[in-house]
């Protein structure tokens, strides 16, 4: 059940009567797929979206990493995620859960209600040949 995000926005609407703004709910995403792969231990997102990806436009199979439930004013996510091995999945996450909350706070001006993370994998170091 994959989420279509390409025709969904959602209207903020301002206090003052200049217009009004809409943000599509694939933007929210791509805002929390940013701010989840950018958290130190984090590997990819599901699917293999890392970083790099993200920065060069591949987000078409965004909807296996992240996922978003934008209403009025509030924003429901869910980030899955593969982390490198290593690190502490309670400690790591927490951190993911607190970037991604930041980001779509501060960028979208909506109130984010959940940040649920899903630990879908770990990253094995690669042996040195």
């Amino acid at each position: 059940m994959e989420q279509n995000l390409e025709n969904t926005v959602t209207e903020i609407t301002e206090k003052q009567d200049v217009g009004t703004v809409k943000i599509a709910d694939d933007v929210v995403a791509l805002i929390a797929a940013f701010a989840a792969v950018e958290v130190e231990g984090v590997h990819s997102l599901a699917g293999g979206i890392t970083l790099d990806i993200l920065n060069k436009g591949g987000t078409k199979k965004l909807g296996k990493g992240v996922r978003v439930d934008v209403t009025e004013n509030s924003v429901n996510t869910q980030v899955s995620v593969i982390l490198d091995f290593g690190y502490n999945i309670p400690v790591t996450s927490s951190n993911i859960q607190k970037r991604v909350k930041s980001s779509l706070e501060s960028m979208t001006g909506l109130t984010v209600t959940d940040v649920n993370v899903r630990i879908v994998g770990v990253e094995m170091p690669k042996e040195e040949e």
